[in-house]
């Protein structure tokens, strides 16, 4: 039984990865890539999405949208410090890698959800697409099995003190995705800065395969040092483990707000506690991992694609 996701995403080189795995897995039907502006802007996330579904031979089974090219409210900031000005540095794809469909990001989403039964959405970008999704179509929401997000942390972030990438870019939308009522997972910096990509295990990557060729010039060009020694955090690549291996995780539920304003904007305040919400929660936070298996999973999966 294979599980039937859509990504939203910002490419960005985790955000390449994690695509690469979730095409690549049989366990996964990918029906739609959707992109915002995030990591670098939505033109050029559009254009790595794209990038990459072709790299597979995709481009005619997969469509990719185009979505919001800033956040709702808050002035949008990129991470091309991070990812390079154009979000995957270190491969050339070459120009010929197709086009977005005519529709937005939101009317793909809304169409694609109505379609199916018991999608799950893996949003490893800013959250706008799915704010704006949620607001202009509500009734999509009794249609999405889950959320398993990338962002967030309970523990500090990566922006500031207390706030993810993520969720900063966006944190109004981060908001209304929260308060949804939707089943939410948090795959956020709790676990992700735990399961790293070891430097012994790049240079693996190197010799494994044309996959593993473009993975190992794209992660070599990223430049989240947040691993130390250690290795390299592949952030979004923990959603697609988490769908094929939940077992790996540790989690707890919590209610999660989202601050909007002032000099903790971004931050997922947990209430640990269950004392502001009246013991309710909203979200499944992943807040252990078993970064060896992720590790051995990772280069496994590359191993075995063509």
């Amino acid at each position: 039984m294979t599980t039937k996701i859509i990504m939203d995403t910002d490419p960005g080189i985790d955000d390449a990865a994690a695509l690469t795995m979730a095409i690549n897995n049989p366990a996964i039907d990918l029906k739609l890539v959707t992109a915002v502006a995030g990591n670098v802007t939505v033109d050029k996330t559009t254009a790595n999405a794209l990038k990459i579904v072709n790299f597979f031979g995709k481009g005619d089974q997969i469509p990719v949208a185009a979505g919001a090219a800033e956040p709702l409210i808050k002035p949008f900031e990129d991470a091309a410090r991070i990812h390079g000005e154009s979000g995957m540095e270190g491969y050339d794809f070459g120009d010929n890698y197709g086009h977005p469909i005519a529709k937005t990001a939101v009317q793909a989403l809304h169409d694609a959800i109505m379609a199916e039964d018991e999608v799950t959405l893996v949003p490893t970008g800013s959250y706008t697409n799915i704010a704006l999704l949620f607001k202009e179509y509500p009734e999509v929401k009794s249609h999405i099995k889950q959320i398993v997000a990338m962002g967030g942390s309970i523990s500090g972030g990566n922006m500031t003190s207390a706030a993810e990438f993520n969720v900063f870019t966006d944190p109004d939308a981060a908001r209304i995705m929260y308060e949804s009522g939707v089943p939410i997972v948090m795959v956020g910096l709790d676990v992700t800065l735990k399961a790293l990509l070891t430097d012994a295990s790049l240079k693996q990557l190197k010799d494994m395969n044309e996959t593993g060729q473009m993975l190992y010039g794209l992660i070599s060009h990223y430049n989240d040092v947040s691993g130390g020694d250690q290795g390299r955090p592949m952030h979004d690549v923990n959603t697609i483990f988490y769908l094929l291996h939940p077992e790996a995780f540790t989690t707890k539920d919590l209610w999660i707000d989202v601050q909007t304003d002032g000099p903790a904007i971004g931050a997922t305040i947990a209430d640990v506690r269950g004392a502001y919400h009246d013991g309710k929660t909203n979200a499944k936070v992943c807040v252990d991992i078993d970064a060896e298996l992720f590790n051995n999973w990772f280069l496994d999966q590359v191993a075995q694609m063509k």
